[in-house]
């Protein structure tokens, strides 16, 4: 685990026991993703409504704490106002506000609807002739809905060649309808697809900046609750669950150890 990733999930994991909020295990599938996005396409965080931003859209929305660190950490806002997360009118809801915090592109949290409105920001862009690009991270779990699979044929069919998709295989399907090989699924909808080590930054981003002449799909394999051993063997115990002073001290302890 590279520091900085490191540094993103203890705050992840300070701010959970603080708010009593969480869902830390999908926040700490996707840190590395999210980490690889912001440092590769283009944007402003003095400036988040930049002309030229490429757009990132975190459909699976229950990451969000996730995501609010990651902004703050490229310094769209101070990490401390974080810290409010999930609080009576705080700015920080448990799913993003677009209207509310800089660098959201869209308010998600209904799954299975992000990668809706990015198939529909990429034909907007396509359509002016704009060479701006559209990233969206999608859950394995949320892909159980219908919407992505219909998203995914109008995207190809209308050639967004401007869209790259994300998708985070956690494996939290694993409870639900489960998708054996999704990369083979994106190839029968004539996706252009790779499948990646998704804790791998550095092959994250290589893969973000390779364009294609069809949507391209990103298949991540990730560990939920990496890197913390408790969070692994116990995902679902922890899908919702806060730390407290007991199990903060043990899962800071595991983010020390070496990766597993």
């Amino acid at each position: 685990m590279i520091p900085v990733c490191k540094e993103i999930r203890e705050d992840i994991l300070k701010i959970s026991k603080k708010s009593g909020h969480g869902h830390i295990p999908t926040c700490f599938s996707v840190v590395e993703i999210l980490y690889a996005i912001y440092n590769t396409i283009k944007h402003d965080p003095r400036n988040p409504s930049w002309n030229e931003r490429d757009i990132f859209i975190l459909s699976k929305g229950h990451a969000s704490l996730a995501h609010y660190c990651v902004l703050a950490h490229f310094g769209y806002f101070d990490i401390e106002k974080v810290y409010s997360f999930g609080a009576f009118l705080s700015d920080f809801g448990c799913h993003a506000d677009r209207l509310k915090i800089p660098g959201i592109e869209a308010s998600t949290g209904s799954l299975g609807h992000g990668i809706g409105l990015a198939v529909g920001m990429a034909l907007g862009l396509k359509i002016k002739k704009n060479n701006r690009r559209v990233f969206t991270l999608i859950g394995d779990g949320e892909s159980n809905e219908g919407s992505v699979w219909e998203s995914v044929m109008v995207a190809v069919n209308l050639k967004l060649d401007n869209l790259t998709i994300i998708y985070d295989n956690n494996m939290s399907h694993s409870r639900g309808l489960q998708i054996h090989n999704p990369a083979e699924h994106f190839k029968g909808f004539c996706c252009d697809v790779v499948e990646i080590n998704g804790h791998d930054v550095n092959v994250i981003e290589k893969e973000l900046v390779k364009k294609s002449d069809t949507v391209r799909v990103i298949v991540a394999n990730t560990k939920k609750g990496y890197d913390c051993k408790t969070l692994i063997e116990s995902q679902y115990a922890w899908h919702r669950k806060s730390p407290n002073d007991q199990e903060f001290e043990k899962l800071m302890e595991e983010l020390c150890e070496e990766t597993i």
